[in-house]
């Protein structure tokens, strides 16, 4: 075997400079070369998705809603209905509840939402009180943190142009959800079975069972966190009349909307309930006790039970993929990327099971 050239100086070659590095550099060498590739991957795809937002937030409501709504297709279907009208059906009935739930709470709340921001700023100026009497911390040093916790948040004066068209661009994207689910709703097997028939040799089963799997997932995850939101929001709103709380019904709904984002979502909910409930330090302590007792039986109780393994992240991951997703697009982001996050760790373990029971069987 011929010897390997040397450098252009003399010296070893690559591939001896690189056969002469210990096993753990190069290692070393070869994983960060492989994560700086994903992270990169992730970023351009993240970065597209900010500039096509509109139409990223309308794909990812559509197919959130149809893994949650896909059960009802399925009993329409078997009840005779042709595909384009059980579709309509379906479609026809989500905008009924969410016209009917959101009505009956517009007019049951929207005299109080005045009042919440008024109890909020006043639990806002007690806990400010707080803080300046038992931390060494003056009026002055606690306003430039605000301030700057304000602009790093994106606060400013209100434009109205940009509101403008953000509220153009808001129901320009429901709108298109609402025809892309119908679509979904009507046709997504028949697509799905023609993505399948492009694909041939031994990898069409893998994909195949990859995408069962991943779509199982979603629509576990999806119907689990309603679910749950709803058992969180229950469960504080009951404790916070029972306490007397005001305004316990806009801050049940904030705590419901709040339990879509894992974690976090339930954190700032309650703190919102306790800063309301901050008028008396006893009902601001039993109002915590509360909310801590309803996140406790959620995390070690009813998640294990509807989420069940599937769908089970290590709140680790959660809370890296939720950070990941509100700074890559902001509270859509914050949404999207835990069901994302579920979905791809179980089509890569799928993939990884499959490629590994084809490997124990014997070769022909």
């Amino acid at each position: 075997m011929a010897a390997e050239e040397p450098g252009p100086t003399g010296g070893p070659g690559p591939r001896q400079t690189w056969a002469g590095l210990p096993w753990l550099v190069r290692t070393a060498v070869l994983w960060s070369a492989c994560l700086v590739v994903i992270a990169a991957g992730l970023y351009l795809l993240g970065q597209i998705a900010v500039l096509l937002a509109p139409l990223a937030i309308a794909l990812a409501a559509t197919i959130f809603l149809t893994a949650l709504l896909d059960p009802v297709l399925l009993l329409l279907r078997r009840l005779r209905l042709p595909a384009a009208l059980a579709a309509l059906c379906t479609v026809l009935l989500l905008l009924g509840i969410l016209v009917g739930v959101g009505a009956l709470v517009w007019n049951l709340t929207a005299s109080q939402f005045d009042q919440l921001s008024q109890e909020l700023t006043q639990g806002v100026e007690r806990s400010r009180d707080f803080v300046t009497s038992t931390l060494p911390v003056t009026d002055a040093q606690l306003d430039r943190l605000v301030d700057q916790a304000r602009e790093g948040l994106g606060g400013g004066s209100p434009d109205p142009v940009a509101g403008a068209r953000t509220a153009t661009e808001v129901f320009g994207s429901a709108l298109l959800a609402l025809v892309l689910l119908f679509f979904l709703l009507k046709d997504g097997r028949s697509m799905w079975h023609w993505v399948l028939s492009r694909v041939t040799g031994p990898n069409q089963p893998v994909l195949a069972e990859a995408g069962r799997a991943g779509w199982q997932t979603l629509g576990a995850y999806s119907r689990g966190t309603m679910f749950i939101a709803a058992i969180d929001a229950l469960g504080i709103g009951l404790a916070l009349v029972v306490l007397r709380v005001p305004l316990a019904l806009p801050l049940a709904l904030i705590t419901f909307l709040g339990g879509f984002v894992p974690i976090i979502g339930a954190t700032v909910a309650g703190a919102v309930a306790v800063l309301v409930a901050l008028a008396g330090p006893t009902t601001a302590l039993l109002t915590l006790a509360a909310v801590i007792a309803v996140q406790q039986i959620e995390g070690n109780l009813l998640e294990p039970l509807v989420m069940k393994r599937q769908v089970r992240l290590h709140p680790a991951v959660i809370l890296v993929a939720v950070t990941a997703g509100t700074l890559i697009a902001g509270i859509a982001g914050a949404f999207v990327s835990v069901p994302i996050t579920a979905v791809l760790w179980r089509v890569i373990d799928t993939v990884q099971q499959r490629r590994a029971a084809s490997a124990l069987l014997p070769a022909e």
